[in-house]
């Protein structure tokens, strides 16, 4: 055996509250997770000390080399269906991000990936027309490597959270034979983004201009304080009970939900039965549950240690109390490959 070969895996998420890190017996599955870690977003001392313990051994470019999850605020994660006659037209993709999702083609990184299965489309032989345009504006990517590297992090691949966490909850619901029509919610500062699940894949997106700031005016008219500010730190902080005022503060949020989940039913038939709500902070996860009530629907609770094994990721008794909670769903979602179990010939998927 080679001493430089890898022997072991890294995986990291950076989002909003926290720097989540697991290590792996093995680069690829079929492993065991060995270590699960996390630290706040903005504490340099904190990490350093995470990384020493994710990577006793230090490696000898000074790095973890790690595949890393993250959720850049701009981020795009929309599905779109496609004029499967206008796939192979100069310009066709620009004007979809224009006039669709108001973004500009060039200044973006984007992928394209079939809503179904998560694999690439091929727009030479396209013959599905539904499709998610993942990606995120191409400065942002050159910024977020620049500042992984700063923290001794080297992302040998870097993803979109949102999609470990879509990908993961998919084949979760196809394991677990749920055909339940789910909501995920990721509800961050600036905005939210909700799509609708199903074991047969992402089956809806929308953004919503609307997030957590947007509930703290609410906070300071009914509690009557003085400033924003302080609205900001007692809704931030957990001190105070917000349950009964749960309703009041995520009334708009609701009406657009409610107004994506309708829209959803009608075309479908279907109906959304419960919600996920995957970044939020320990302090605010009552917000799921005021808005599942709101909604008349179910939250989810998940196990995914079953779904993991069945991937051939094992989460030992000691890490599976940690793996339960939901906030660490996207990085287990990162270590799952799909193609390598089920794998069929592109010619094959007709």
């Amino acid at each position: 055996m080679l001493f430089s070969q890898k022997t072991k895996g890294y995986y990291v998420e950076v989002n909003d509250h926290a720097v989540l890190m697991a290590r792996t017996s093995a680069p690829a599955a079929p492993f065991t997770v060995e270590e699960m870690r996390e630290c706040p977003p903005n504490d340099p001392a904190a990490l350093k000390e995470a990384i020493t313990q994710i990577q006793p051994k230090k490696s000898p470019s000074g790095y973890l080399h790690a595949t890393v999850g993250i959720y850049p605020p701009k981020r795009l994660v929309r599905r779109h269906s496609l004029e499967l006659k206008r796939v192979k037209e100069p310009g066709y993709f620009a004007e979809v991000c224009t006039q669709q999702f108001r973004i500009e083609q060039d200044k973006f990184t984007i992928a394209l990936l079939n809503a179904t299965d998560g694999s690439d489309f091929d727009a030479a032989k396209a013959v599905q027309k539904d499709v998610m345009f993942c990606g995120m504006p191409s400065e942002d990517v050159t910024a977020l490597q620049s500042s992984l590297l700063e923290r001794s992090i080297y992302p040998e691949r870097l993803e979109l959270g949102t999609l470990a966490t879509l990908g993961g909850l998919v084949d979760f619901l196809a394991h677990t034979k749920s055909k339940t029509p789910t909501l995920v919610l990721e509800i961050g500062a600036d905005a939210t983004h909700s799509f609708i699940v199903s074991p047969s894949g992402v089956e809806a997106s929308r953004p919503i201009p609307q997030g957590l700031d947007a509930m703290v005016p609410i906070v300071q008219k009914e509690l009557g304080l003085k400033d924003e500010e302080s609205a900001r730190k007692l809704f931030y902080s957990n001190t105070f009970d917000f349950t009964g005022m749960g309703p009041l503060l995520i009334k708009r949020l609701l009406k657009e939900l409610q107004s994506s989940i309708g829209f959803y039913e009608v075309q479908t038939g279907q109906s959304v039965g419960q919600v996920l709500s995957t970044q939020l902070s320990p302090k605010l996860t009552w917000l799921e549950g005021a808005i599942a009530s709101s909604l008349g629907i179910a939250t989810l609770k998940l196990d995914p240690v079953p779904w993991l094994q069945s991937r051939h990721v094992t989460i030992p008794e000691s890490l599976t109390k940690t793996a339960q909670d939901i906030r660490w769903f996207g990085l287990l979602g990162l270590m799952v490959q799909y193609n390598a179990v089920h794998a069929v010939p592109a010619e094959e998927k007709k």
